[in-house]
């Protein structure tokens, strides 16, 4: 491992952070809602195929035994 590059590799980090802090802003209400909204609609597909899956696994589950 090269410790020499350390600081100017933290050096350039933080100047990338600076530029990505620069220029964020705070989200409209409605495009949260948006981000929100499809958050939510991707957590429930998640959660249907896990219950899907584990139901599916329970009468199988003796076989694999």
């Amino acid at each position: 491992m090269n410790f020499k590059n350390i600081p100017r590799k933290l050096a350039s980090f933080t100047e990338q952070s600076k530029r990505v802090w620069q220029i964020t802003r705070k989200p409209s209400m409605q495009e949260f809602k948006i981000v929100a909204a499809v958050s939510a609609i991707g957590i429930g597909i998640v959660g249907l195929l896990g219950f899907l899956l584990y139901a599916l696994w329970q009468p199988l589950g003796g076989i694999f035994r």
